[in-house]
This record gives C-alpha cells, sequence and structure tokens, in this order.
C-alpha cells in the first residue's frame, strides 16, 4: 500500500540527486512534490520520533521525575515545618455569661506560650503573667461583667516553630450589685491625718477580692495597708500620719468583683486626693488647753472646755471629718434626752460619728481655761453668729481643714474606738495589718 505525500522539492532532495534517488525520487517527482512511499518503514520511523520525543519531555525513562513521587515529597516537608505546639483558650470561642473570675485560662502543650494579649472591647490590656515553665498565662486581676473580650495566644516548640489561637467571649452581667461611697473626695486637699475609707452599699462577705481590687499608690511612695471595720467599711491608711504634701490616688477596680454571691461591684474610678500641710492639735483636758502645731511647731495656746465629770470628752487621736460654719445641736441625737438643744452652735466641726465636735460656744461664760462643762465635746471661746474675727473659735475654724488631727489627752474617759469616726489611729500598726 502507498501513499502520496506532498513534500517541498527540497525535501526529497532536489538538490542533492544521490540522496532523492535513493529514496526513488525521480527529477519529475520532485518537480511536482509528490512522492510515493512504502507507509510501513515510514510509521516505524515517525513511530520512533514519537516515542523519542515523549522521553525527552518528563516519560519513565532513567531521569525522568514522577509526578506523584515529587508531590509526596513537598508535602512531608510542608508538615515538617508545622509547629507541635498546641495553644488552648478556655472560655471557648463564642461563649457568653462568662465568669468574671477563675474562668479565663490559656495554655501551651507541646510548647512554651511567648505571647498572651487579651483586650476589652475598648482595646484595654488586661494584665497577666505567663508561668515559670511557659505552660500557663493567668490574669492578674478579675474581668469586668458585661464585657466582651478578646484573646490572642502564641507558642513555640523545641524547634522554635509558632502556633497561635485567637478567640472571643463575653462575661456574664449581674443581676445584683454593690458600690462604695467613699471619703475624701476626688481633687480633694486634706490633713495629714486623712485615712481613705470606703463603705459599700451591700455586706461584704469575700473582702480578700474587693481589697484586691482596691489600689492605692503615693508620691512619695509609702506602705499603705487596708483594715476592715466590719462587714461594710475598708479604710486604707499608712502607719503614721501622712508626710505634707503627699499625693494619694485611689484605683477603685471593682467592676465585676464578686463581693458575695451573686452580687458583683459596678465602679471603675479613680481618686485622687493631696495632703496639704501638717496640722495636729494636742488638747489637754486637765489643763484645759490646746496647742495647735503646724509642720512641727507651735502656732497659737487656745484655752478649752472640755466634758464635765459624767460627760467626759474621748481620748485618743481624733479625725476632723466634716465643718459647718453654723449647725443644731439636739441633746436627743445622742442619747442625752432633751439636756440641750442649741440651734445655731458656731465653727463646728465633727471628730466623730457618735457627736463629738470641737465647736465655737458663746454661751459657757468663763469656763474656757478654767473648767470642763461640755456633754463631751471641746468648746472654744466664740460669739452668737460667729462674726468675731478674734474669737478663737473662729481662728480654728478658718485655719483648719478635713483631715487635720485633734489629740485629746489626760482625759477621764476612755481612749475613743478606732472606728468611731476616721480614727483608726487608735490602733496599733500591728493590729491595722493583721
Amino acid at each position: 500500500m502507498t501513499i502520496a505525500l506532498s513534500l517541498d522539492p527540497l525535501a526529497c532532495g532536489y538538490d542533492a540527486p544521490v540522496r532523492a534517488g535513493a529514496l526513488g525520487c525521480g527529477p519529475d517527482q520532485a518537480r511536482r512534490g509528490e512522492i510515493k512511499v512504502n507507509v510501513r518503514p515510514i510509521a516505524g520511523a515517525v513511530l520512533g520520533l514519537l516515542m523519542l520525543t515523549a522521553t525527552a519531555c518528563g516519560g519513565s525513562g532513567s531521569g525522568a521525575g514522577d509526578g506523584k513521587g515529587e508531590k509526596g515529597k513537598d508535602s512531608t516537608a510542608a508538615q515538617s515545618k508545622q509547629s507541635e505546639a498546641v495553644v488552648t483558650v478556655a472560655p471557648a470561642n463564642g461563649a457568653k455569661a462568662v465568669d468574671t473570675s477563675g474562668a479565663l485560662k490559656v495554655g501551651a502543650a507541646k510548647g512554651r506560650l511567648t505571647e498572651v494579649v487579651v483586650k476589652d472591647g475598648k482595646g484595654t490590656k488586661v494584665d497577666g503573667k505567663i508561668s515559670g515553665d511557659g505552660a500557663a498565662w493567668t490574669p492578674s486581676t478579675h474581668l469586668a461583667a458585661a464585657t466582651t473580650y478578646s484573646v490572642h495566644a502564641v507558642a513555640k516548640d523545641s524547634e522554635g516553630r509558632t502556633a497561635a489561637e485567637d478567640s472571643r467571649f463575653t462575661t456574664l452581667t449581674p443581676k445584683n450589685t454593690f458600690v462604695g461611697a467613699f471619703t475624701p473626695e476626688d481633687g480633694s486637699k486634706v490633713g495629714v491625718g486623712m485615712p481613705f475609707s470606703i463603705r459599700f452599699t451591700r455586706g461584704i462577705t469575700n473582702p480578700e477580692d474587693v481589697e484586691k481590687a482596691i489600689t492605692v499608690k503615693t508620691e512619695p511612695a509609702v506602705e499603705v495597708e487596708g483594715h476592715w471595720f466590719g462587714n461594710d467599711r475598708l479604710d486604707f491608711r499608712p502607719e503614721k500620719y501622712w508626710k505634707a504634701g503627699t499625693k494619694v490616688t485611689v484605683d477603685l477596680n471593682l467592676d465585676g468583683v464578686e463581693g458575695r454571691e451573686d452580687v458583683y461591684g459596678e465602679q471603675a474610678k479613680t481618686v485622687s486626693f493631696t495632703v496639704g500641710r501638717s496640722q495636729v492639735s494636742v488638747v489637754d483636758a486637765k489643763k484645759h488647753t490646746m496647742k495647735v502645731v503646724r509642720d512641727g511647731k507651735t502656732v497659737k495656746t487656745i484655752p478649752v472646755t472640755t466634758g464635765a465629770p459624767g460627760y467626759e470628752t474621748w481620748n485618743g487621736q481624733m479625725v476632723i471629718t466634716e465643718r459647718l460654719a453654723v449647725t443644731r445641736m439636739n441633746g436627743e441625737t445622742v442619747g442625752y434626752g432633751g439636756e440641750y438643744d442649741i440651734k445655731d452652735v458656731p465653727h463646728a466641726m465633727r471628730l466623730s460619728t457618735s457627736g463629738t465636735f470641737i465647736h465655737g460656744n458663746y454661751w459657757g461664760g468663763d469656763v474656757f481655761g478654767n473648767s470642763n462643762a461640755s456633754h463631751g465635746c471641746i468648746g472654744l471661746r466664740d460669739v452668737r453668729g460667729g462674726w468675731d474675727e478674734k474669737a478663737p473659735a473662729r481662728w480654728f475654724f478658718e485655719n483648719s481643714i478635713v483631715g487635720d488631727v485633734v489629740v485629746v489627752k489626760n482625759s477621764e474617759d476612755a481612749t475613743i474606738a478606732p472606728d468611731n469616726g476616721l480614727n483608726g489611729w487608735n490602733m496599733s500598726w500591728e493590729k491595722w495589718k493583721a
């Protein structure tokens, strides 16, 4: 069987008669570009050429790559680069109504944590610490209530390869809450005896958690400790009176603190106050005098009257907590029935919750410096209406601030209780810290 192929004349070797003749290509056939050949030898030659081409393009011959084999090799290499470290975050991603304390935990297995960043919805970071072995991270404080938090944690395995985990969750919204009413007020200037005192609207059964959420920083630095009076009042003070000029900053991080079962704090507030000049006034009940000592120097000695027999004034260190230009004093409010009711007592400053004041007295006659005639208060000469600029009571009122200290000695009464007013100075430092 033969087949006719149309070829370029030069392909038949028209310019080389010897090769053309060998193929059976005569001059006439060559001019027409037509040649008849036997199909079998041509097919064999073409097949051989195709096989050679296939081998050169990556067939199964020697030196050729296997597609499946190469893919498997790449997969193994990629897998060997994956970190063995496993990061875990609790609570689970998307969790709701999460407890504000004890629920957030970040861990790492087959590796060490290198980074943990926890933020609330405002971007504020939550402080925390990675354990020494790198296996766990725990927050240094509780979480706020009704808040969404994001967690980003990274760990490395022994080969330095990293693994990461991200999560989001929302804390619970409490049904019952508490707040704290505090003194002194933010931005105030106070005397050297003023503690920071906070009274809670609910009795606290988890005092350690509440106290931990309140931090007190001072400039210059001084050790400050808290002391509980009952289950609803917490006072902070240093061992001795504040140094004049001290700046005090209190952070109330109570939002989310479980003060008692299912009752959570809702305050997040910073309070700052400054300590003014030092003024400590010492009343001698036997001598009927008061020495006003400012910054270590006696600036004035004032004749006074204190509690009469049976109504003696407390001994001890008392802090001025309230200043009233004029006030009413009624014996019924302090258990003395109708023994007195004075509607216009001038220049009164409170020293105790139970009703002890240091105040102006316009009805006492010549008792000042001579005898004790009051119902337990400390009286200074004054005039009705308090208009006399030279009256000792007016001078003392105008030269005193909340937080100044009045010390009473040589009275026949006992020492005032530390929780009767802001008078924790009457408790030893050891008991205060206990």
